[in-house]
């Protein structure tokens, strides 16, 4: 009898756990974090209602990431955890950022994960390296044209070339250029005056008559 009291002790209690899991949202502050590297920030969770339990902080590279995926926060020099009123590791401290902190951190509490909060860091920006940069890129970008002007150019030079050529190839010869010191041989005389006296006299026998 007593052990069957005790069984449905359990079962309720375990019931109860469930339903109270599942009845309760978490939520998580802030949800965006911007900030230079070499900062520290503070991220904090905490359950609507308020329910007591044990919060635990995953690192993911994206919202969607698979859970399978993140990464369970561990504490050491930079990274720290606080209690909040019933709930154990409530707040996740993060201190001398660096660019490979910039994540997706998500906070559960019994199992029940919330929506994340995102953090990034950057560098700080150097405005003399700025300004170094962009007229780097606008120098680079004159380059750029001038080359390309200078290669239409050459195409059009080369272009014109061989129209010019070719104009000159099916140009009409100068005939007078041609047969311009040739002379006929007139024998000093008329040429049909020449050919008479080579001619025979009418009535003459031909040799084999």
């Amino acid at each position: 009898m007593r052990w069957m009291l005790t069984g449905c002790c359990g079962l309720a209690l375990i019931s109860l756990s469930v339903a109270i899991n599942s009845s309760y949202q978490v939520k998580q502050r802030p949800r965006f974090y911007g900030v230079k590297t070499g900062s520290s920030v503070v991220f904090t969770c905490n359950s609507e209602p308020d329910v007591p339990g044990r919060a635990e902080w995953y690192k993911a590279n994206q919202y969607d990431a698979p859970w399978e995926e993140w990464t369970l926060m561990q504490k050491n020099q930079r990274i720290n955890f606080q209690n909040k009123s019933r709930i154990q590791n409530a707040f996740l401290l993060i201190s001398n950022l660096q660019p490979d902190d910039s994540a997706v951190y998500f906070c559960k509490i019994n199992g029940t994960p919330g929506p994340g909060s995102q953090l990034q860091a950057a560098k700080p920006i150097d405005p003399s390296q700025a300004q170094y940069r962009t007229n780097m890129k606008d120098g680079l970008i004159v380059l750029q044209g001038l080359m390309v002007a200078v290669c239409l150019a050459a195409l059009l030079m080369r272009k014109q070339k061989l129209q010019e050529k070719n104009d000159s190839f099916y140009e009409e010869p100068d005939i007078d250029h041609i047969y311009q010191g040739l002379e006929i041989d007139t024998c000093g005389g008329g040429l049909y005056e020449e050919l008479s006296v080579y001619a025979q006299a009418e009535g003459a026998e031909a040799p084999w008559e």
